[in-house]
C-alpha cells in the first residue's frame, strides 16, 4: 500500500504534459493503450535534458505517445519501430496532428527483423516492445547505441512480480518473468554498461554504455 500511495504521489507532481500529449494519452486510455506512466515521463524528460541527444531509436511505437513526447523534450530525429497493424495508422494520425511527422520515421514490422537491418547509431534508445523479447534485442541495441549513449528499458519491474519467486506468478506470465530478469542481470552484470533500476512507473532500467 506505501509503494501505491507512493506512486500516485510521485505521478501528482509531474505537470510537464502538453495539449497535444494530454489529448494522444486520454485517447490511448480509451482505447485500453498502455503508455509510459507518469513517473517515467518525468524520469525520461530529465534524461532528454541531460543528454540532449540528436538521435533516438524506438523500439515499440503504439499509437505513437512516446515519439511525440521524444520529440516534445528535445531537438532529436526519432527512429521508431511498430509491428501492431492495427495501431499504425493511429500513431501516423498523431504523428502527423502533432507537427512532428518531418522528424520521425516510421518503421513498420517485426523489430526482431528490423533491428539487424539498421546501420545508424544512436545517441538515445527507448526499449518498450514485447517484454519477454529485451533480452534477444540486446545484442543489436548494444551494436546500435553509440558510447556513452542511454538505453531506457520501460516496465521491468511487471507491476511487481518480478520481486516474486517465478512459482508465484501465473503459469502464462512466467516466460516474460524468466526473460525480464535475465535482462536485468545481463545489463547490470556487462562491465560494458552502467545500470540503475528505477522504482518510477512500472520500473525503468536506465543503462549507459561505457
Amino acid at each position: 500500500m506505501n509503494e501505491l500511495r507512493q506512486a500516485v504521489f510521485i505521478d501528482s507532481l509531474y505537470h510537464g504534459s502538453t495539449e497535444t500529449l494530454d489529448r494522444i494519452e486520454r485517447e490511448a486510455v480509451a482505447g485500453g493503450v498502455p503508455i509510459i506512466r507518469k513517473g517515467t515521463q518525468s524520469a525520461l524528460r530529465m534524461l532528454l535534458e541531460l543528454k540532449k541527444p540528436e538521435t533516438v531509436l524506438e523500439i515499440g511505437t503504439a499509437v505513437g505517445f512516446s515519439a511525440v513526447f521524444f520529440c516534445t523534450w528535445s531537438d532529436a530525429k526519432i527512429t521508431t519501430i511498430e509491428q501492431y497493424a492495427k495501431r499504425i495508422p493511429l500513431a501516423e494520425q498523431n504523428f502527423r496532428d502533432s507537427g512532428f511527422s518531418d522528424r520521425i520515421t516510421f518503421l513498420k514490422g517485426d523489430a526482431g527483423r528490423i533491428l539487424p537491418t539498421l546501420r545508424d547509431t544512436y545517441d538515445f534508445i527507448f526499449m518498450d516492445a514485447a517484454k519477454g523479447q529485451y533480452p534477444a534485442f540486446l545484442e543489436d541495441i548494444r551494436r546500435l547505441l553509440k558510447r556513452g549513449g542511454i538505453l531506457a528499458a520501460d516496465n521491468v519491474l511487471q507491476d511487481g512480480e518480478l520481486l516474486e519467486s517465478r512459482f508465484a506468478v501465473e503459469r502464462r506470465d512466467r516466460t516474460i518473468h524468466a526473460r525480464m530478469r535475465e535482462y536485468l542481470q545481463t545489463v547490470c552484470d556487462d562491465d560494458e554498461f552502467i545500470t540503475a533500476v528505477l522504482p518510477v512507473g512500472d520500473g525503468l532500467a536506465v543503462t549507459v554504455r561505457r
